[in-house]
């Protein structure tokens, strides 16, 4: 379980095929304080760019995950190169702060980049969704987009917008984002339970 409060960026440095080359092994490099306090253990979960994956490999400034075809497919980590940008989180403790809000780290779709156009001091950013998952997001609710919780400023049919302010932008992969960029995203967990509810009502 995460927050979506992005504390470092890493930087994938490897990018290795396995099982019979369906799945992917990625190398991420990452400075030496987000590993070591609290130690990251083998076995442990860290969100990258939204997706809750588990460190099979660990060093002093890097660590190695694991990924299966179908997170590969449903994600925009098949995208990922040598060189790519990640946003990380470790995963919360008891006793953390919850700065952003519950972020599970499973992914529901990919969305797109539709605009982004300053505003005041910030930057609005639209997005569409799927089909069908846009009943899940509300104005003033929040939503998790590579691994960011943002708060949505407004909300249509198909598509949505948040702000993003300086320091986001500077301290995550929001800083290169461009229109027809893909991004992981993931409704709010409460939401989701509230229209599986309504399905029954």
């Amino acid at each position: 379980m995460f927050t979506g409060i992005v504390t470092a960026l890493g930087t994938v440095r490897e990018v290795q095929p396995i099982g019979q080359g369906h799945d992917m092994r990625v190398l991420i490099g990452v400075a030496p304080a987000f590993l070591a306090e609290p130690a990251t253990a083998l076995g442990g979960s860290i969100c990258c760019s939204g997706v809750c994956l588990t460190v099979v490999r660990l060093g002093a400034e890097e660590f190695a995950v694991d990924i299966s075809a179908e997170s590969l497919a449903r994600t925009t980590l098949g995208g990922w190169r040598a060189g790519s940008r990640v946003n990380l989180e470790r995963s919360l403790r008891m006793g953390d702060e919850l700065g952003g809000h519950i972020v599970a780290g499973h992914i529901d779709a990919v969305a797109e980049v539709l605009e982004a156009a300053p505003e005041n001091a910030s930057v609005r950013w639209r997005f569409r969704v799927p089909d069908g998952l846009a009943r899940h997001v509300a104005s003033k609710g929040s939503v998790a987009l590579d691994g960011v919780s943002l708060t949505v400023n407004e909300v249509g049919p198909d598509s949505f917008g948040v702000n993003i302010i300086p320091h986001t932008a500077a301290h995550t992969t929001f800083g290169t984002l461009q229109p027809g960029d893909r991004v992981n995203f993931e409704v709010d967990t409460l939401a989701r339970y509230v229209a599986r509810l309504v399905e029954f009502r």
